[in-house]
C-alpha cells in the first residue's frame, strides 16, 4: 500500500507526531483529497487535549482543508478527480434525522466533525464524506482558501444571517484570526463597519482591512465608543473574552444583537435590564459545505483574504505553540 506523511495526536495532552500511514481508500459516498494546505484552528486544541466527547486517539486533526480530489468512492456522482475542493468543520450529516429532514444539516443529530469524528487534514491525503466538500474558486490559492473554510465561513455566515442590512452599523469586536476576516466581510457586505480593539496601534490595521470607524477600548468602554457613533445594529464578537463581549451590549441600538462566534470559557454576564429594549445575545455556528462554497466565492469576488503564516507538516508543534500564544498574524497554515 502507498504511504503518506501525517501529523497525529496519540494521547491526551501529547505532542504532534509526524508519522507514516497508509494512504486511505475512499468508501461509498466518500472522496479522497490530496491535501495542498490545511489551516490550524484554536479548536484543534480539543484533539490535542483529547477532551472532545466521542474522540478516539490516535487522531489526525485539521478542518481547514484545501486540495484536489484524486479518487472517489462508489455512488459519488457530483465530484471527479481533479476538482479543487475544500472541507471545513462540518464533516457530513445523516440525511435522515429531523434536523436533516428540514434541511438543518449543521445540527444533524449524527453530524460529523472533520478532524474529530474522522482523520483530518494534517496529512498528505484525507478521506471525507462527499456531502462535506465545497468547491474552491481558481482565484484562491490553497493556503489562502484553508482558513476561509473555518474562520472565513464562520464570520461570513454569521454576518449574512445577522439581520443587518446594507448601511447598518456593524461592529467587530477583536482583530484576530476571526476578527480580521469579519471586518473585511462586513465592509464588503455594505455595512458601516466599526472595529473594536484596545490600543491606538490597532487602528491603522483596522482601517486597512476595511473598517470605517475604530473604537479604542484603552480610551473608554466599547459601549461608550459605539454610542458616540449612534449605536450598533449588530456586534460580531470574535475575541473570546467574556467581559469584553459583555461590554458591547450597552453599545447596541434598541433591538440590536450581539452575535457570538467566539466562545469564552467563563460565563458572559449581561444585565437583564439592558435587554428589555429588545436587544439580544445570540450565537452562530459555522456552516455546511454550500455555505463554505458561497463564502469562498464571495471572498474571491470581493478580495477578502486571510493573513497567513505558512508552516511545514513537521512544524505543527511550533505552529500550534505560536498560535496559542497569539503570535501568529493571523492564521497558521500547514503545507505538506
Amino acid at each position: 500500500m502507498p504511504k503518506m506523511r501525517a501529523v497525529q495526536i496519540s494521547k491526551p495532552g501529547g505532542s504532534f507526531e509526524l508519522v507514516e500511514r497508509e494512504v486511505p481508500t475512499p468508501g461509498p459516498r466518500q472522496v479522497r483529497i490530496r491535501v495542498e494546505a490545511c489551516g490550524m484552528c484554536h479548536s484543534d486544541v480539543f484533539v490535542k487535549a483529547g477532551q472532545f466527547p466521542g474522540l478516539t486517539l490516535p487522531r489526525i486533526p485539521g478542518h481547514e482543508i484545501a486540495g484536489r480530489i484524486d479518487a472517489v468512492g462508489d455512488a459519488v456522482t457530483s465530484w471527479k478527480p481533479g476538482h479543487r475542493v475544500g472541507v471545513g468543520w462540518h464533516g457530513g450529516h445523516c440525511f435522515e434525522c429531523n434536523a436533516c429532514r428540514v434541511g438543518d444539516f449543521l445540527n444533524c443529530a449524527k453530524g460529523q466533525i472533520t478532524g474529530i469524528s474522522f482523520d483530518g487534514g494534517y496529512a498528505e491525503y484525507v478521506v471525507v464524506p462527499s456531502e462535506a466538500v465545497a468547491r474552491i474558486p481558481e482565484e484562491l490559492d490553497a493556503a489562502n482558501a484553508g482558513p476561509l473554510l473555518c474562520a472565513g465561513i464562520t464570520t461570513f455566515n454569521a454576518l449574512r444571517n445577522s439581520g443587518a442590512r446594507p448601511g447598518d452599523t456593524v461592529a467587530v469586536q477583536g482583530i484576530g484570526g476571526l476578527g480580521h476576516l469579519g471586518i473585511q466581510y462586513a465592509s464588503r457586505m455594505g455595512f458601516r463597519t466599526v472595529a473594536i480593539s484596545s490600543g491606538a496601534d490597532k487602528e491603522k490595521l483596522a482601517r486597512e482591512l476595511g473598517a470605517h470607524e475604530y473604537v479604542d477600548t484603552a480610551k473608554g468602554s466599547a459601549a461608550e465608543g459605539l454610542q458616540k457613533l449612534g449605536g450598533a445594529h449588530v456586534v460580531l464578537a470574535t475575541a473570546p473574552h467574556a467581559d469584553a463581549i459583555a461590554s458591547t451590549v450597552d453599545g447596541l441600538r434598541p433591538r440590536g444583537k450581539v452575535v457570538l462566534v467566539a466562545a469564552p470559557f467563563e460565563p458572559i454576564q449581561v444585565s437583564a435590564f439592558s435587554l428589555l429594549s429588545g436587544k439580544c445575545v445570540a450565537g452562530w455556528p459555522s456552516g455546511t459545505s454550500i455555505d463554505s462554497e458561497e463564502a469562498l466565492a464571495f471572498s474571491a469576488l470581493t478580495g477578502v483574504r486571510a493573513r497567513i503564516e505558512i508552516f511545514k507538516l513537521e512544524q505543527a508543534e511550533q505552529a500550534f505553540t505560536k498560535m496559542m500564544a497569539n503570535q501568529v498574524r493571523f492564521r497558521a497554515v500547514l503545507v505538506p
